[in-house]
Formats: C-alpha cells, sequence, structure tokens
C-alpha cells in the first residue's frame, strides 16, 4: 500500500523549484542490506505517526526490510539518499511475478509493494523518482505491467499514480477483516473441514485458477512457502466430497454438472513470522500520512475502532490471511462462515495472532457470502496498473483489453 501526503499550499512553480533542487542532492540506487538496514529502520520511525486524538498503527518487521519481497525470486529495494549527508530519505520495493489470465495467455508483471518518503523531503520529487527507478527496474527485467494497489479513499496517491505516472484503475477489490477473540460460535456438527495435502491442493488450484480473471502461475510455490500453513477443505457430511477427488483426477473439476455438492476450498497465510502490527496511542503522534506496506495501511482503519476494548492490540501482534478461496454449489453461506470461525481457532492457539484478514474482487462470488457481523469490517481497495512494455502488438493491451478485472486472486506474498 502507498500512501502520499495532501498537497502543500505552494504555488506549482514553487513546487517545481524544489523539486530541480532536491534532485540534484538525491541520489536512487539500490539497498545495501549491510550498511542500510539502520537507516531503513529509523527512516520506518520517522514516517510513523498519527493526530492527537486517535490512535496509530505501524509495522514491526522484526529487524527486516526485507523480510516480505524475499518471498519473490525477482526483488528490489531502492532507496534515495541525501549526496552531502548520506542520509535516506525514501525507499520503495518492488518484485516481479509471471501472472495468468482468463483468456489463457501468460504476462510478466512488476508489483510495488511499498513507497515511503521522509516527512520532510515529501512534495519534492522523491517518490516520483523512486516510482521511476522501480519501474525502469522491472522493464530491465523483463515486466511487461506494473501493478501496485491503495485505498479508494487515498486521494493523494491515486493522483500521483494516475496523473504523474499514468497509471489506470485495473480493479476494485474488498478486505474483510475481524478480530479472532469475536468468532466464538462452534462450528456446525454437519459440516466438516478437512485439510488437504499439498499434491492435491495444487490439482484443486490449478484448476479452480481457471474461473480468475488474473492469478500468479507459481501456486506451487505459495502453497510451499513455510507461512502457507495449509490447505482445507470444507462440505456437508452427507454430501461428502469424494466426487471431488475424482474430478481432480479426470480434470473435471470446473463447470460439472453435479452442482448439489456444495464446498469451500481455502488456504491460511501466517503473517506472524514474518512482520507483526502494533497500535500505539500518544498525545504527541502525527496524522498517519505514510505505510511500510500494504498490509499497514489496510488494517489501520478496522483496528482503530478495536483499541479501545482490546489492549492486547497495543502490543505487536500478526494475522492470519485466508487465500485462494474458491467454492461450488448453492449453499455456501455457512460453509464460508465455518471457514472464518475454522481459522480464527486457528489464530487464538498463536500466541501472536489477533485477526483474521481477507481480499476479494468486487466480482468474485464468494464476496457475497462473506459472514456480515459486527465485528467485521471492510475497506475498499483499488489495484492500478501500467503498461511498461511489450513483446507483441503494441496496440493491443492483452490487460485492459476487457474493461476492470473482476475476480482476481489475490497473492498473499503482496498484501
Amino acid at each position: 500500500m502507498i500512501s502520499i501526503p495532501t498537497a502543500s499550499l505552494a504555488s506549482f512553480s514553487q513546487r517545481e523549484e524544489m523539486v530541480d533542487r532536491t534532485k540534484s542532492k538525491v541520489l536512487i540506487r539500490e539497498y545495501n542490506e549491510d550498511k542500510d538496514a539502520k537507516m531503513v529502520r529509523k527512516l520506518e520511525r520517522n514516517c510513523e505517526g498519527g493526530t492527537k486524538k486517535v490512535v496509530s498503527i505501524f509495522t514491526n518487521m522484526t529487524g527486516d526490510p526485507l523480510s516480505r519481497i524475499r518471498f519473490f525470486p525477482l526483488h528490489v529495494m531502492l532507496v534515495a539518499e541525501l549526496l552531502d549527508t548520506r542520509e535516506l530519505v525514501g525507499v520503495v520495493r518492488g518484485i516481479i511475478k509471471n501472472m495468468g489470465t482468463l483468456s489463457g495467455s501468460f504476462l510478466k508483471m512488476g508489483c510495488i509493494l511499498g513507497l515511503r518518503v521522509s516527512p520532510t523531503y515529501r512534495r519534492k520529487g522523491v517518490a516520483l523518482r523512486l516510482v521511476t527507478a522501480a519501474e525502469e527496474w522491472m522493464v530491465r527485467n523483463g515486466a511487461e505491467y506494473a501493478f501496485l494497489a491503495t485505498e479508494k479513499n487515498n486521494g493523494a496517491s491515486k493522483n500521483l499514480f494516475t496523473i504523474k505516472c499514468n497509471y489506470v484503475n485495473l480493479s476494485s477489490l474488498v478486505i474483510f477483516v475481524q478480530p479472532t477473540s469475536s468468532l466464538t460460535k462452534q462450528i456446525s456438527t454437519d459440516i466438516k473441514i478437512e485439510k488437504v495435502d499439498i499434491d492435491l491442493a495444487i490439482s484443486l488450484y490449478r484448476r479452480t485458477m481457471r474461473t480468475k480473471d488474473l492469478y500468479p502461475l507459481d501456486m506451487d510455490v505459495i502453497l510451499k512457502e513455510k507461512l502457507s500453513l495449509g490447505t482445507w477443505v470444507c462440505y456437508y457430511k452427507e454430501e461428502g466430497w469424494l466426487n471431488l477427488r475424482s474430478k481432480v483426477n479426470n480434470e473435471d473439476l470446473i463447470n460439472n454438472n453435479e452442482t448439489s455438492r456444495s464446498w469451500v476450498i481455502f488456504s491460511i497465510w501466517n503473517t506472524c513470522e514474518a512482520y507483526k502490527l502494533q497500535v500505539r496511542k500518544s498525545q504527541l503522534l502525527r496524522f498517519l500520512l505514510t505505510t511500510l506496506n500494504h498490509a499497514r495501511e489496510k488494517v489501520f482503519p478496522c483496528l482503530k475502532m478495536w483499541v479501545s476494548s482490546s489492549d492486547s492490540l497495543c502490543r505487536p501482534f500478526g494475522f492470519l490471511f485466508i487465500y485462494g478461496i474458491y467454492g461450488e454449489g448453492v449453499n455456501l453461506g455457512e460453509l464460508m462462515e465455518s471457514m472464518w470461525r475454522f481459522t480464527s481457532r486457528v489464530g487464538e492457539a498463536m500466541r501472536d495472532c489477533r485477526v483474521v484478514i481477507t481480499e476479494l474482487g468486487f466480482g468474485d462470488p464468494l464476496a457475497n457470502h462473506v459472514p456480515q457481523t459486527d465485528s467485521m469490517s471492510c475497506i475498499d481497495d483499488l489495484w492500478y496498473t501500467k503498461r511498461l512494455s511489450s513483446h507483441g502488438d503494441e496496440n493491443v493491451d492483452e490487460l485492459m483489453m476487457n474493461g476492470q478485472v473482476r475476480n482476481v486472486f489475490v497473492d498473499p506474498r503482496d498484501f
């Protein structure tokens, strides 16, 4: 998630003059883990804040600024360094991965996962230079598109990327957030949640991906990552799911005529081992204008309403992310609710887990079956994309030719 502060009252010409002066004083270069780690942590602390009357939330990366992007073979972290003092005043993270589309084509896409600039160097062109450098790295490594995510109400961030960087809206999504302690009701005895082995999970996902407008091609890598706790199938005991196994073997999982059986598949990603979130109350905090990563700003609006009643959120905590959700049948509501309760139980058994989260595209049919409880919070999310290069016809835009993509797979590594 990227966040840029509201524009100042300085005139356009004054801002341009400041940008020119700053450009000659700032070097954009690749992050050096040996000498930059301490300074990046300092930069992160300087970008934390809130108003006098609200809480703030920040991300504890457990001392490793690369902890999230290490999951991707192709990744980069760029920093903005003052030439005179060698101080770091900005940072951006980027990755590249291979994606598949509903039409059956494959795309190489870059993703901007984090952009932050020191408070004293905002509105001086540093953010734009960091984004441009990240895009140039993506092009050098063969990426055809770049994409990023931001909240719907983050006007400043949207203006930066749509007006200055020429990004266009790719998709609209909804983030669902719920504290683990809020789900106390027992799972129905009529429902069974069964863990499947990783080979079967890979087979299931390779077939369910056919329904997605956009999805990663390395699902096997995601499922085998140590932060992925496993994959489960939720179904009604009286219906069973033996036929599901036979469908997988016959490669006929999707669009089968047997629609009487209802089932849901899902996987769980454990962020507690990668980074943690923490809520702070303070009389001296500045308003939260920047973010370390995508997850931090997404979770923040929801956690504000819980912090007053949950002192445990004031200590570092992690969350579980439900991903790869796919379902078939007519009775999905109770199965989806059971999936949430099951994941909450998993989270409650983990010392540092406090929240369960998932994200679904606005065209995903399962978005209508997420349990709507008083403790469930929703955040509107937007994905933006930009075409960087093409290996074929320059006039054909594979990703945007059919308008906004509706039903996407949300990669837990991006969140």
